[in-house]
């Protein structure tokens, strides 16, 4: 697809102006974003959400920022999350550690909105050229997905698909273990302008699963019933 998707945000922060400040500021540049204000609820966040990138405050209540980008690199489809984490000037050593950690960035307290936007956008360049390079054939168990020549294949045999049901098939394989919502892969597939339906997905899926046989076993798509479906 040509049109860029929308990118989700995730801030965590036990501030609320401060998650006001960055939730105005980003939504003005075009982005998604969700909040949190603990590191617990943070990390099933992620888990539920399509989230492109974490703002992540080191000081938290309770679970720590680091504790949080520790958790969240130990679980696989999480381990290239980009992470740009907010410190306080006095916190030098657990800034050094969450970049060993794997954070992507950091920006010291009190910031200015407009290099936080500035870092952000440029973490989620090098993400996109990072994911680009390796997504270009994605493999889940015994499906292969060539998502550059657009061909698929379980156990070596072809698989013939629809352009929706191929888009389908990409955007839930290279968010694996995410929940994606109807609502939004109607809005990624068919693109804002369409008024149709959930259930055009519903339909849709239903039909990627017999082609690829998932109907019965369930092996790759899983339904999370009320919200949408995720790749396993």
């Amino acid at each position: 697809m040509n049109r860029k998707y929308k990118k989700t945000i995730l801030v965590i922060d036990d501030e609320e102006h401060i998650l006001e400040l960055i939730k105005f500021n980003l939504e003005r540049e075009g982005y998604n974003v969700l909040l949190c204000d603990n590191g617990e609820e943070s990390i099933s966040m992620v888990q539920n959400n399509a989230v492109d990138l974490v703002v992540l405050d080191l000081m938290l209540p309770g679970m720590s920022g680091i504790e949080v980008c520790k958790r969240l690199h130990r679980i696989d489809e999480f381990e290239n999350l980009p992470i740009i984490m907010l410190t306080a000037k006095s916190e030098e050593a657990d800034r050094v550690l969450g970049l060993e950690l794997g954070a992507d960035d950091y920006i010291t307290k009190p910031f200015s909105v407009r290099e936080l936007i500035a870092r952000i956008k440029a973490v989620l360049r090098r993400s996109e050229g990072r994911q680009e390079s390796m997504e270009k054939i994605i493999c889940v168990k015994n499906l292969i997905i060539d998502t550059e020549k657009h061909i698929v294949t379980i156990n070596g045999d072809p698989i013939e698909l629809t352009y929706k049901e191929f888009e389908l098939l990409k955007i839930l394989s290279e968010n694996r273990g995410k929940v994606l919502s109807r609502n939004f892969l109607l809005d990624e597939i068919w693109g804002y302008e369409y008024f149709g339906e959930t259930r055009t997905v519903d339909v849709h899926i239903r039909h990627l699963r017999k082609k690829i046989g998932d109907d019965k076993s369930n092996e790759y798509i899983e339904t999370i019933r009320g919200v949408g479906y995720k790749m396993k």
